[in-house]
């Protein structure tokens, strides 16, 4: 088997990086979100974040690739038919639910408790978070505004709002990251996908998640 050039060396140095960065204690689940456009560019927001896990409630979601970047492509997205599957979902994964909304009791991100996993969970541009999913809620979210508007479009609140969480999630160390068997697993998908890419050679070149 041919050794890898400089370039896949390159390119395979900069995907174990990414994925060595993964964060298994944030995710985010996107519920009904009209514009595709927005959806996509929550994806590259994961994607940049490193937050892996994202929930897609609600509809077929098609990326608009201008906007994704082909984002989906990195990252582990689970589809739901609707809230309470995706709630019970997110649950037996052991995360906490914090909804994205205005409300009396609401807290800043820097503020949202990370004693365990938490799911930042963005409601739909026109009705906003469910009832299934406020009701299941350990609390609500904001982002600070002083402006006379008060409203942020659903893709640079989920931006704004996933920042801290991972950033003060990245803080926690190891225990934040995906589980090594996850890297592992992951890996191999994504090797497998990238078909220029060889797993012997790789590993011979020492990339791997292998122990």
């Amino acid at each position: 088997m041919s050794e890898l050039s400089p370039n896949k060396q390159r390119r395979l140095a900069r995907i174990h990086a990414a994925l060595d960065a993964r964060l298994g204690y944030v995710a985010c689940a996107i519920q009904a979100v009209h514009h595709r456009h927005n959806v996509s560019a929550i994806l590259r927001t994961c994607d940049a974040l490193g937050v892996h896990r994202v929930d897609l409630v609600e509809g077929h979601f098609v990326p608009n690739k201008g906007a994704a970047r082909g984002a989906e492509r990195w990252l582990h997205l689970h589809h739901h038919p609707d809230s309470p599957t995706a709630i019970q979902s997110l649950r037996d994964a052991g995360y906490a639910i914090y909804v994205a909304d205005l409300d009396d009791d609401s807290v800043p991100p820097e503020a949202v408790p990370l004693d365990r996993p938490v799911c930042l969970w963005m409601g739909a541009e026109l009705q906003g978070v469910d009832e299934h999913a406020r009701a299941a809620a350990d609390g609500v979210v904001h982002i600070p505004m002083y402006g006379l508007a008060q409203s942020l479009n659903v893709s640079v609140a989920a931006a704004l709002l996933l920042r801290p969480l991972a950033e003060r999630a990245r803080a926690l160390g190891e225990r934040a990251r995906l589980p090594m068997q996850t890297r592992r697993e992951t890996w191999q998908a994504w090797l497998e996908r990238e078909r220029t890419l060889n797993d012997a050679a790789a590993q011979r070149a020492g990339w791997s998640f292998d122990p």
